[in-house]
């Protein structure tokens, strides 16, 4: 813990060797200076014609305690440079600044456990609250004792109770780029004789680099407008909510907006929430975009939006993607773009001004794995129908996949999962066939062979939320049940008209349905590829998938397929007999990800030997499955899909990454960020994570204790039994009593689906600017505690 009187002379040394290793991070970000012209730079609608301004709230407050030293100088190296860092204003008892949003400190803070018996209550801005007021304590009170703790339940609490409460003046020591100072108790304040505009324009004073100053009070802006030297500081008027009342006029927001013209006289521009640009309505989509930035900017007003955060339900329009949600905002238009935002995320907002504005029509950068659908564009169409397939092929993916089907008349059809109540609504209308059937699930199900096809297209497609129960993370609930099923001879003949670069086709419960259900998956996909003249051509890429080596070796004659061995269990390694093994069946394999990153409570740890194995044996890798949703994400990737993409693509060095939102891996490969060339002038480098650094930051006493080691390949799990003989429909005995089809050819091979568990893989190079600030912040860290 930082004692205040014993800051200055350690922790100076500290600032300035954090300065020269964030420095040294910036300057490998955006490689040495390039001689010759420099390509035009694109014009933005924002009223300046500049890049839009990037406001860190808090610093990184999505990953640590709100402005402290790590929070700061996480933003600091990790966002695009010009960020400016900012501070929400609290004053202790003897007028010393501190940096905190909340006026409330029970909950951002240690305060009701170090000083239990000071609770207090206040009126604030005409409500009454109670708890921890920092006007009630010394700043040696809330420097001395008291920690930060995060106050959104699901950000990491492993930070909490180890940095202190961060003054003002802490901010300056990560050397930001911009300082934005926010003020929003100043009428509070004043009540209680505390002098906020005198301690702001002393602080003006002491620290040159205080470039925007916002305030929700009028009469604060026009107490210090004519004492600050507008040319270098900003005026920014904040707006709360519509329906709460400024202090100064007594009018709500709602109505101040109407007003713009007054508020031009006495700030540069307005900080707005969000939805007062793009409203939001009652389901959750983007509703109309108002009229207000174009308003302001003829006004001469700035505009700036805040509220960004990658770990909400944002709307459904974004595909739980939290840069689209920032492209909205300054680029997915032809009308305006907003001067600035305001997130607790910087690097996402990096990412989407820098990286993914303005490149509309890019190429994917070379050596660039392959997109590979799970079902379509599953993360927003029901999986395995047209619509998802066609959504996915819009949006550039580069391989389709079909997990295929039958139903009990011998119809091959896509579909994620051989139980129907996996991506339809078949328990709802044939209950009475549901059943439970140990060989292929523990739970009950409608399987697809007791249905006819007939019936299989009455059912309707369902979207599949894999959140969305728990955690309330529901994908487009507008196309929930829209499109329709297709058969296996349609997938092809979609993949052939639309020209892909490849299908997938995966076969699942081979065994199984040949001795049970009579139905000859194996022989009914060979014919469909066959007639769809697949195996003749090299032009698309076909893949053939399975868990089940007996099916691969099915496809052996054709040396046009590749053939990749599913690999499901988690595992750490694969030894060279297993390497061998796989060699006699496969071309490749597909991963979890598990098998590839080790973590502990959602912190990566490191990385598995798996990847490394395969690749060093010119096998190919695919990364099975990614998601958008933040909750299927390490705390490492900043709850941004496009930072655990980067990871698998350019640490790991996958070939394929599969996954249910293909429209973001694919705005991931079309960046420019993706070029990683130090010689390259790019001015963000989308970069992999360096796993364990924030493990190596954490407080002894907040490590999980350590997991049970993964086993490696075992190379015994990997070859199957022969498939057994299709059973003549004559003597098909399925447990639901539905009648199975006959299939013409035969094939030999027993039921036996089945590695056992194994361990991980992997291999993250990259990580420049992940490597260099947590350098930096465990050094502050170092030389701080040695205080």
């Amino acid at each position: 813990m930082l004692e205040s009187s014993g800051k200055s002379g350690e922790m100076m040394r500290s600032l300035l060797l954090i300065s020269l290793l964030i420095h040294s991070a910036l300057a490998q970000k955006g490689g040495p200076e390039q001689p010759g012209p420099k390509p035009p730079q694109p014009k933005w609608l924002t009223l300046s014609g500049n890049e839009p301004l990037i406001v860190a709230r808090g610093g990184l407050s999505g990953l640590f305690p709100e402005s402290s030293g790590y929070s700061n100088s996480m933003a600091k190296s990790l966002s695009l440079i010009g960020t400016a860092l900012s501070c929400s204003l609290q004053l202790s008892k003897d007028s010393m600044g501190f940096c905190l949003s909340n006026i409330l400190l029970d909950n951002t803070t240690t305060m009701p456990q170090v000083y239990p018996k000071r609770q207090s209550t206040y009126k604030v801005n005409g409500k009454e609250l109670s708890g921890w007021f920092a006007l009630d304590f010394t700043a040696e009170e809330l420097t001395n004792k008291p920690s930060l703790t995060q106050n959104i339940f699901s950000r990491p609490s492993q930070f909490d109770n180890s940095l202190p409460i961060a003054t003002f003046d802490d901010i300056f020591q990560s050397k930001p780029d911009q300082v934005w100072l926010n003020v929003p108790y100043d009428a509070f304040y004043s009540e209680h004789k505390i002098n906020v505009a005198a301690y702001v324009l002393n602080a003006m004073r002491d620290h040159q680099g205080i470039n925007y100053i916002s305030c929700p009070e009028i009469g604060f802006l026009k107490t210090i407008g004519g004492k600050v030297n507008k040319a270098k500081t900003k005026l920014i008027l904040e707006f709360l909510s519509p329906n709460e009342t400024e202090p100064t006029t007594r009018q709500n927001y709602g109505a101040l907006l109407k007003n713009l013209g007054m508020i031009k006289s006495l700030a540069a521009g307005i900080l707005v929430p969000k939805e007062f640009i793009y409203p939001i309505t009652a389901t959750n989509y983007l509703d109309a975009p108002t009229t207000l930035v174009a308003d302001a900017h003829k006004e001469g007003l700035e505009v700036y939006a805040k509220g960004f955060t990658n770990d909400i339900l944002i709307p459904y329009n974004y595909s739980m993607d939290p840069t689209a949600e920032i492209q909205q905002f300054v680029d997915n238009n032809d009308q305006f773009s907003v001067d600035g935002v305001v997130t607790d995320f910087p690097p996402t907002a990096s990412e989407a001004i820098s990286c993914f504005s303005h490149n509309k029509g890019g190429k994917p950068y070379q050596g660039s794995p392959l997109i590979i659908t799970r079902n379509g564009a599953s993360g927003n169409y029901p999986g395995c129908t047209d619509l998802a397939y066609q959504a996915a092929i819009d949006e550039g993916t580069d391989i389709i996949d079909c997990s295929v089907q039958m139903s009990s008349d011998g119809v091959a059809f896509c579909l994620d999962a051989i139980d129907l109540n996996s991506g339809t609504n078949a328990l709802s209308q044939f209950m009475d066939k549901s059943e439970t059937i140990p060989e292929l699930q523990p739970e009950a199900g409608v399987f697809s062979f007791q249905l006819k096809w007939e019936e299989i297209q009455s059912l309707k497609p369902q979207i599949q939320s894999p959140f969305g129960t728990k955690e309330n993370l529901y994908r487009n609930p507008a196309n929930k049940d829209v499109g329709k099923l297709v058969t296996l001879t349609e997938f092809l003949e979609l993949a052939k008209k639309k020209a892909t670069t490849g299908i997938m086709i995966n076969i699942q419960n081979a065994p199984y349905l040949a001795s049970k259900a009579g139905l000859d998956i194996v022989g009914t996909v060979t014919s469909a590829l066959k007639n769809a003249t697949l195996d003749e051509q090299s032009t698309q890429k076909v893949i053939i998938r399975s868990d089940d080596t007996s099916v691969l070796s099915k496809f052996a004659d054709v040396k046009t397929y590749k053939k990749v061995l599913s690999i499901e269990e988690k595992i750490s390694s694969v030894p060279q007999e297993s390497i061998d093994e796989i060699k006699n069946f496969a071309d490749g394999v597909t991963v979890n990800k598990d098998s590839a990153i080790l973590s502990s409570n959602f912190f990566i740890k490191g990385e598995t030997r798996v990847i490394k194995d395969l690749k060093a044996a010119n096998l190919t890798v695919y990364i099975n499955s990614l998601k958008n949703e933040f909750t299927s994400l390490m705390f490492d990737f900043l709850a941004d899909p496009i930072s655990e993409i980067a990871t698998y693509a350019q640490g790991l060095n996958v070939d394929g990454i599969i996954t249910d939102f293909p429209g973001t891996a694919s705005k991931f490969m079309r960046s420019p960020c993706t070029n990683l060339d130090p010689q390259a002038d790019v001015a963000y480098p989308i970069l992999p994570i360096e796993p364990g650094s924030l493990l190596n930051l954490m407080p002894p006493e907040q490590m999980a204790p350590a997991d049970a080691p993964l086993p490696p390949l075992d190379s015994k799990t990997i070859v199957d039994p022969p498939l057994p003989p299709v059973a003549p429909k004559a003597e098909t005995k399925t447990d639901s009593n539905s009648p199975g089809s006959e299939s013409d050819s035969k094939s030999g091979n027993k039921p036996g689906n089945a590695p056992a568990p194994t361990e991980k893989s992997s291999a993250l190079e990259n990580a420049a600017n992940w490597g260099l600030s947590l350098v930096a912040i465990m050094v502050f860290s170092l030389l701080c505690m040695g205080n």
